[in-house]
């Protein structure tokens, strides 16, 4: 397998640290409001990386923050913490907030047959990590107390431009922020918060500097090492992480375990509506809930972002999705019809079926180029060349990593309520709550929808 590793620029063999097992560490949301759909094109296409992973037979440890404190408005330092943002937009309290948009990420995870991490971890839950990590950069001599806050010293890790390819003085002179006189340098960054500089902080913890609270940064390193180890496999994230935050994390990691952190840096380009990038910043912003509140499926969605590389960019539109939902909705009428037509259970299968097969997880395996290995699947949608038999046979192969609800042909018809009862179950089994997930059945088979759960 091959992928293209943001670290060297370049795409490279894959080979885990430990034979036939996987680290995998993402970033995940920070959750003062609603993940737009560019967010979740990034976590679409790790869960296909995590699924192409097992499908070679690779056992993966999938691992997920949750930023729940820290993380400010300008990435440099500079702002408030969104969390106090999102309680004052909301009147709410910032742990109401934070709880509220989790279960909210996560059902949009659910309709999006984006299979929960193996590891879900706030930040909240790990400031002792937090700290002790801290603690270990001072005492090397790469980090700082400055009147209750602590910064990491860029100057102190001479390859801190290796990802972004920034030279650091070329940083310093496109610095956003105001000056900060607790830094030694404007290019240093936060490891620990004191209340004096964020007076109306609500969520602070006691440490060794005072009352405060973590950094956006030292929190992902804190909890991405105690999961996986001081050596991770793959660090996942998006493009607008690079030359901030996951420089700092490298920076801040190595200097604290003395060796290469990350062996390959996994990165998802932008989604855009007409040429512009969909941030949360502007206010407008297209959610899961909005695609389902227009009566869109949202596997059609799924569909739209893995017609295209995870390295470039997506541009969005109505009529692109009008298309991509018309296109699935033949293909599950299509697969309705060939499971009508099959034949019996054992029957030998053809070199055509096999060499399909080894195209469609081939395009997978060179740098999860997704085009390719969706154009395979349209050609076994479409192709006169296979038995009904192979054709289903493939179809549930492929399905297994694209996850696209190839086999639910009630999936056009359902209601916003019973897209999010069925998202709920798929976060109940995922978690192996197997009660909760046949009461949900139930109630879907008391409306007329019955869910079977078919084996790859």
């Amino acid at each position: 397998m091959e992928l293209f590793n943001t670290l060297g620029r370049t795409v490279v063999p894959f080979t885990p640290i430990v034979e036939n097992q996987v680290g995998l560490y993402a970033c995940g949301p920070t959750v003062y409001h609603y993940a737009h759909i560019g967010n979740m094109r990034t976590y679409i296409f790790e869960d296909v990386l995590a699924k192409t992973l097992r499908h070679r037979g690779w056992t993966v440890k999938h691992v997920m923050n949750i930023t729940d404190v820290g993380h400010l408005q300008s990435d440099a330092d500079a702002g408030d913490d969104k969390l106090m943002v999102g309680a004052a937009r909301e009147n709410k309290t910032p742990w109401q907030i934070a709880q509220f948009y989790e279960d909210a990420f996560f059902r949009h995870c659910g309709l999006l047959n984006i299979t929960r991490p193996d590891v879900v971890c706030r930040a909240t839950q790990h400031i002792p990590e937090i700290i002790a990590l801290i603690e270990r950069l001072l005492e090397k001599g790469v980090a700082y107390a400055s009147a209750g806050n602590v910064y990491f010293s860029v100057e102190k890790f001479p390859a801190y431009h290796e990802l972004g390819q920034l030279v650091l003085d070329e940083q310093r002179a496109t610095e956003r922020v105001s000056h900060d006189p607790l830094k030694r340098s404007q290019a240093d960054f936060a490891l620990w918060f004191s209340t004096s500089k964020f007076p109306g902080q609500i969520m602070k913890w006691e440490s060794p500097w005072g009352l405060g609270f973590p950094g956006w940064h030292i929190e992902c390193s804190a909890m991405a090492s105690k999961y996986l180890g001081d050596r991770i496999d793959i660090h996942c994230g998006g493009i607008d992480h690079i030359n901030v935050h996951h420089s700092n994390e490298i920076a801040q990691s190595e200097c604290c375990f003395g060796h290469r952190w990350v062996n390959y840096w996994f990165h998802c380009e932008f989604l855009n509506v007409e040429t512009e990038k969909m941030s949360k910043s502007s206010g407008e912003f297209l959610t899961v809930d909005s695609l389902v509140d227009k009566g869109y499926d949202p596997c059609a969605f799924r569909l739209l972002v893995l017609g295209s590389h995870y390295r470039s960019a997506l541009v969005f539109s109505w009529e692109a999705l009008d298309d991509v939902a018309t296109a699935l909705q033949k293909a599950r009428r299509r697969i309705s019809s060939a499971l009508e037509n099959s034949g019996p259970v054992g029957e030998a299968f053809s070199a055509t079926h096999a060499a399909s097969y080894r195209r469609f997880f081939a395009a997978l395996e060179k740098d999860l180029h997704t085009p390719s290995a969706m154009a395979e699947f349209w050609w076994v949608i479409k192709s006169n060349e296979l038995t009904e038999s192979e054709r289903i046979d493939l179809l549930r192969s492929f399905n297994a990593v694209l996850d696209i609800g190839l086999f639910d042909a009630q999936a056009t018809r359902l209601t916003s309520e019973q897209s999010q009862l069925i998202a709920a179950r798929n976060v109940a089994r995922n978690e192996r709550n197997w009660a909760e997930s046949d009461r949900i059945r139930d109630l879907l088979l008391a409306q007329g929808i019955s869910l079977s759960d078919l084996k790859a």
